[in-house]
């Protein structure tokens, strides 16, 4: 069976300060996007989708792409502003991207097959991938799926972050609501709506979605175009929110099945040294190659 990983890598990186998603942080010089590549590969994913911004795309084409085109097929696409309807218009202000919604329609030509989001940033662990190759053949227009985590493995110690705090029941998602402003301190987890529970269960944006479902995804972001006011120049159209309103209308249901698998990522500057220091035990520990590509 074919299938897609879909690696999100358009971002601002604006709490890092650059381009997180091409900073070198393997003990080779890797990219953090490569541990997630060698990782589908070996659960059986067959092809890659890079969705960058376009100043990116050689830098990964070259590092990244040209090291797996022999392995999986690979295709580039770019998250701008030429992809929106014409009869919206773009306020003048506008600088941010549109959210991960709008970044996997950037991409819709490309997949052709089952697919699933990852971060370029996150490292995700090998588990989950195994996990979702199980899941991706019960999917279709309305059947999704997704790889939770325990909310006390995704967090930073360098500043907050946001999390889709999940309500899963008998192996469904039930509902998810993004959380921001997640940090740990004292021993507890404290978010914008104060203690959290550490064993709760989050989104990573690791979802499953059968090619199917874009034409829905479409129409949503559609409408989120024409709900924006002018002045909401910073609006994004997010994955667990699209999800979380879709499962509200009873349009989309979606598997879910936890991953025991600690993440670790690259949200702020300081975040780098931890993430080149946790990869580097992993390969100590043999769990990759010396070349992980």
């Amino acid at each position: 069976m074919k299938s897609t990983l879909l690696i999100l890598a358009a971002g601002l990186g604006s709490r890092f300060g650059g381009d997180k998603q091409i900073s070198h942080v393997g003990p080779n010089g890797e990219f953090l996007m490569e541990y997630s590549i060698h990782d589908a590969l070996k659960a059986g994913f067959n092809k890659v989708v890079f969705i960058l911004k376009r100043e990116m795309v050689d830098t990964v084409k070259r590092e990244v792409g040209d090291k797996i085109a022999g392995r999986a097929e690979v295709c580039y696409a770019v998250q701008d502003y030429s992809s929106l309807p014409e009869w919206y218009s773009l306020p003048a202000d506008r600088t941010k991207p549109f959210g991960t919604t709008h970044a996997v329609l950037c991409a819709k030509e490309y997949l052709t097959e089952p697919f699933v989001t990852v971060n370029a940033d996150d490292y995700y662990g090998a588990e989950c991938f195994e996990i979702m190759r199980e899941m991706l053949p019960k999917m279709n227009e309305h059947v999704g799926a997704m790889v939770p985590y325990i909310l006390k493995n995704t967090v930073s110690e360098n500043g907050g972050v946001t999390r889709g705090v999940c309500n899963i029941s008998d192996g469904k998602l039930v509902s998810v609501t993004e959380t921001g402003g997640i940090i740990p301190k004292d021993g507890k987890i404290i978010s914008e709506n104060g203690e959290a529970d550490p064993e709760a269960q989050v989104s990573m944006n690791f979802w499953g979605f059968s090619h199917e479902t874009l034409p829905a995804m479409e129409k949503y972001f559609e409408d989120f175009l024409k709900k924006l006011t002018p002045d909401q120049i910073k609006a994004e159209c997010l994955l667990p929110v699209m999800v979380n309103d879709m499962l509200a209308e009873g349009s989309l249901s979606v598997l879910a099945k936890p991953s025991s698998d600690k993440w670790f990522g690259i949200t702020y500057k300081e975040d780098k040294a931890d993430t080149e220091s946790k990869l580097r035990a992993l390969h100590a520990a043999g769990a990759y190659p010396e070349k992980v590509l």
